[in-house]
């Protein structure tokens, strides 16, 4: 349906005029400067902005506009524009998301500029004046052509009604990039609490902590695992196990306590940024022979950005040799297990230090992927990468390859949780039927594709005539030789469907097993924790719940929403978050992460109920924050991440507000588990 709409925003000069409106899975009601959006449930339910003609911002440095969230959870909302009809989201796409608080009034500011990832980074140096996200997308795009804008929001689970007012562009110059970064890695043109001016900041804040450390030396109701001390007391069989207790899920320790596990990810002392091809963002270098000029050495391997291979800083690393002197590594370490103790946490998380192996303290899990030349499919929607052919005997081989050093690194630890194998895998496309989307990259692929091979074989020992195959799929081939050369499916029918359905679980329960089968050969005393979900079907967590000793999710949201997550009890399986944050623009940093707040405070607060939110669902046994520390400034090396989402600023700085939210929640943790 299109609104013929002679709305005005009237809040400024620069206000948008001209345009019809597009509601898509919404019901819109006008009203003073704006409109009233109810968000119905649907994958990407939108209210389209189009102008009668292409607006002109090229002028502009930002897209402001005021969102008052009427409902009783926070959303993620995301803005969208384009400079050309085709359009697909992110060529010819600029895109910002922020979130709102339940019950809350924001001002927002979508940033223009450089598409941050073109000089190396997610976002750039926030606007004052309200909630900041830098519009990114593809490499090209033109502010003078703007024919599309939407307000969007993905898959919400229940109506969402949000006021969007005074929707206007704003004049004037962006935020220069030239000397943005001090000698310490922090922003120069901002001060707040906790930032470093020279280097006898370090000293005093290390004192300051170790007497902090001494008054909240950790929990008297844990064990030396940090398990459930006053609790039940179970089987003890010298490794972590999972019990089903009283209708919940926990983690059984090595002496037998109930455990859950409170994590933080990425626990390394390595936060690299390029600085090759931006030497003109950053004020000073050491140099030799100073010490520090270590800190500056030569990788390859961004995939976007001015440069792809060059010389990198670690600032992070260079204040940790400020701060602990030369054996700055082995003190680090002993500081951050103390830290996790003091904090309420209980476990050294997924893509740590190798370091923390072994270390008698701190439970921890161990972190592994699946290499080797083996056989790939397409999802549809290939992230990271495309998805593992487990159908191709190479495979087989790649794990044993993958897994067998990391296994002789922990094997027999009692202090080892588990193994996390792979990380966000494709195994979904979007659309209605992303779920099937390795089938469909399957009959896409060639004759060669051990993957097409096992499909081909699913139908012809199912149907075995082709006439059949086309009664159930409603197609009209005229013999199997069809199926054996790339082939499109543009729209499922049911038939196909339910085929697809058979091949992805199929394929997931094969790579599931496999991975299982030598974890356990290699190593028959830890579990296997999965690969930590972020797209998927559920045919794949099916396949996991029949293989994995726990379920593990990646879940970037305000919470745990407990009418989308109670459908996991269906799988009577322990279920783990590997990954959750949130972030804010208050301390220096130009990205809020994937769930942003309006500031610290606010980040801590939403931590404790996030926290809540996992301890009473039954089925889950932990959750794991990502991550330790703040990501570079000006992205890190690879990839270009920036976000607001340490425990610990890069000057090894924590964050009193998420320090003490952690110690609030995680010190009351077991008894918010146990209660009826």
């Amino acid at each position: 349906m299109i609104i013929l709409c002679s709305l005005i925003f009237l809040h400024a000069q620069s206000a948008l005029t001209g345009f019809e409106l597009h509601p898509n899975n919404v019901t819109i009601t006008s009203i003073s400067n704006g409109i009233s959006v109810v968000y119905h449930p649907n994958e990407w339910p939108n209210v389209g902005f189009a102008p009668t003609s292409p607006w002109d911002w090229s002028n502009a440095r930002a897209l402001e506009f005021d969102a008052t969230n009427l409902g009783k959870s926070a959303v993620n909302l995301g803005v969208r524009f384009d400079d050309d009809l085709a359009a697909d989201g992110y060529n010819h796409s600029r895109t910002g998301n922020v979130d709102v608080p339940a019950g809350k009034n924001e001002h927002i500011v979508i940033v223009f500029g450089p598409d941050p990832m073109a000089v190396g980074m997610r976002g750039l140096p926030p606007v004052p004046g309200g909630i900041n996200a830098s519009a990114g997308g593809g490499a090209e795009f033109s502010l003078k052509h703007i024919v599309a804008l939407q307000f969007f929001l993905h898959n919400p689970s229940e109506d969402i009604r949000l006021n969007l007012t005074n929707v206007k562009t704003v004049g004037g110059a962006g935020a220069s990039l030239t000397g943005i970064v001090d000698a310490f890695g922090q922003y120069t043109n901002a001060n707040w609490p906790g930032k470093v001016h020279s280097s006898g900041d370090f000293g005093e804040q290390r004192q300051a902590e170790v007497a902090s450390l001494r008054k909240n030396s950790g929990f008297e109701d844990r064990d030396r695992f940090g398990g459930d001390l006053v609790g039940p007391r179970l089987k003890a069989t010298g490794f972590f196990r999972t019990e089903k207790v009283g209708g919940k899920w926990w983690f059984v320790d090595p002496d037998g306590r109930l455990f859950f596990s409170f994590g933080v990810d990425t626990m390394v002392p390595d936060e690299s940024t390029f600085i090759t091809g931006r030497e003109d963002m950053f004020t000073a270098f050491p140099k030799s022979p100073d010490p520090l000029a270590k800190f500056r050495y030569p990788t390859s391997g961004m995939h976007s950005g001015p440069v792809t291979s060059g010389d990198v800083f670690n600032f992070y690393g260079a204040n940790l040799y400020r701060k602990y002197g030369t054996d700055y590594l082995a003190a680090w370490r002993q500081r951050s297990l103390e830290r996790l103790t003091s904090w309420g946490f209980n476990t050294v998380g997924n893509w740590s230090d190798d370091g923390f192996y072994r270390n008698g303290k701190v439970p921890y899990v161990a972190t592994g992927g699946i290499g080797g030349p083996h056989a790939r499919l397409s999802s549809g929607s290939d992230y990271w990468s495309t998805m593992h052919d487990p159908f191709d005997p190479q495979f087989a081989k790649d794990v044993a390859d993958s897994v067998s050093g990391l296994a002789a690194k922990v094997k027999d630890d009692p202090w080892c949780l588990g193994y996390f194998i792979d990380n966000e895998l494709s195994w979904a496309g979007g659309g209605p039927d992303g779920r099937y989307g390795l089938a469909i990259g399957a009959l896409k692929a060639d004759a060669k594709s051990p993957g097409k091979a096992a499909f081909f074989q699913q139908l012809t020992t199912k149907y075995v005539s082709i006439d059949r195959l086309n009664a159930a799929w409603g197609t009209t081939f005229k013999g199997w030789e069809v199926l054996q050369e790339p082939m499109t499916l543009k729209q499922l029918s049911e038939g196909q469907r339910a085929d697809c359905s058979i091949f992805v679980k199929r394929l997931a329960l094969k790579y599931f097993a496999t991975i299982r089968d030598e974890l356990k050969r290699l190593d028959p005393n830890h579990l296997y924790l999965g690969c930590r979900f972020a797209w998927y079907g559920p045919e794949v967590e099916e396949a996991s719940a029949e293989v994995c000793d726990v379920m593990s999710y990646n879940i970037y949201a305000p919470r745990l929403d407990p009418k989308q997550w109670v459908r996991v009890a269906a799988f009577n399986k322990p279920c783990i978050i590997g990954e959750f944050h949130f972030g804010a623009l208050d301390r220096g940093m130009f990205h809020p992460g994937l769930v942003s707040t309006a500031n610290q405070a606010a980040r801590a607060a939403m931590y404790e109920d996030y926290v809540k939110s996992v301890l009473t669902n039954p089925s889950f046994v932990g959750c794991h924050w990502f991550q330790y520390v703040d990501e570079p400034l000006t992205g890190r090396s690879w990839d270009g991440e920036n976000y607001n989402i340490g425990l610990v600023s890069v000057t090894d700085t924590p964050y009193p507000e998420m320090i003490q939210a952690a110690r609030k929640v995680q010190g009351k943790g077991y008894q918010i588990r146990k209660a009826p």
